[in-house]
């Protein structure tokens, strides 16, 4: 059985695995998603918010 890694690396690699890539990407350009992802990164790794 394949580990969840290597699933995940076969699915990344698909055509549907590098169409959500370009899509994540997309959204990520946007500044407004970026400043979201900033505070959802430092909520899990227990730091203090941007902008403080």
């Amino acid at each position: 059985m394949a580990t969840l890694s290597e699933r995940l690396r076969a699915f990344l690699g698909s055509p549907r695995g590098k169409r959500l890539i370009e899509q994540g990407q997309h959204q990520l350009a946007k500044p407004e998603n970026q400043q979201k992802a900033r505070k959802l990164l430092d909520k899990l790794r227990g730091g203090r918010t941007r902008g403080r």
